[in-house]
């Protein structure tokens, strides 16, 4: 796949244009081949003075939401600046309704999201001199669902992931076996109806199917023979729980805040827990 990165304002917003390069060098009649000459977004943070080597961080907006908008909301790009990483905010594609989305193995269209975003950031990777082996993704909702789906699918790419009130998608949970496993942060509100952590998602459009999050967070702890589990309780709802002495020094944490729903938390939340302070601190230990 040919990638051709336009920069298009000083926000450093992207236009990336995928292309197989032979079908542009020789033309082609199939349009199913015709269809992966699409032209996909992202935007991309570099702090200044980055260094070469640097990791890098993908951070996946919810169903229905924008780039634009979990850059805002996530305020990732300041933790960036504090300690020294790139960040990239892809855009998803209109499902079949025409609502943006990630294919985390749904039912609701057929795009490859998961070439997407392997290609993205080995692309990045290349162009910004950054480290393969500190690359990892994050996602709010339907992106914690498309960041479990990397987690099983792409494990040589992305070297960690975590999940904000994310889970995995019925297919994902039924098909995951990971080539090797890696470390896996989620956070959850113990309020949310949207993505309830007892496994009750509807199974519409491959959504729901997978168990509860406790059941999917044993599942991780397994894949990574996790051996004990240290537990604190913050006095402002969180409940954090870490599976520890792991394989090759991985470990999976699990946040499950009280009186919460289906939200990023943010500093001053009342919850304990500032969701993108935690992420960049499970990924710097790997």
């Amino acid at each position: 796949m040919f990638f051709t990165p336009i920069l298009r304002h000083e926000d450093f917003r992207i236009r990336l244009t995928l292309a197989i390069v032979v079908f542009i060098s020789f033309g082609c009649d199939d349009p199913k081949q015709m269809e992966e000459n699409e032209e996909r977004e992202y935007i991309f943070y570099k702090p200044e003075g980055l260094q070469k080597n640097s990791p890098l961080v993908l951070v996946l907006h919810g169903y229905t939401s924008s780039a634009e908008t979990i850059q805002w909301y996530s305020q990732m790009n300041e933790i960036a600046d504090e300690h020294g990483f790139a960040v990239c905010y892809p855009q998803g594609t209109d499902d079949n309704n025409g609502i943006p989305h990630w294919n985390a193995n749904l039912k609701i269209s057929d795009v490859d999201d998961i070439k997407f975003l392997t290609e993205l950031a080995q692309t990045l990777q290349d162009i910004h001199s950054l480290d393969p082996a500190r690359t990892f993704v994050c996602g709010m909702s339907n992106g914690g669902f498309m960041s479990y789906t990397l987690a099983c699918e792409a494990p040589e790419i992305f070297k960690a992931i975590a999940s904000v009130t994310g889970t995995m998608s019925g297919q994902t949970w039924r098909t995951c076996e990971p080539t090797n496993a890696i470390p896996v942060f989620q956070i959850s509100g113990i309020d949310d109806e949207v993505v309830p952590i007892d496994g009750s998602m509807n199974t519409y459009g491959g959504w729901g199917g997978a168990p509860s999050m406790d059941e999917i967070i044993s599942f991780w702890a397994d894949q990574n023979n996790c051996t004990s589990i240290d537990t604190t309780y913050y006095p402002e709802n969180t409940e954090a729980y870490y599976h520890n002495n792991c394989l090759g020094e991985n470990e999976v944490w699990y946040y499950k805040i009280n009186n919460w729903g289906h939200e990023w938390p943010r500093e001053n939340s009342g919850t304990g827990t500032t969701a993108s302070k935690a992420i960049w601190e499970f990924f710097s230990k790997f």
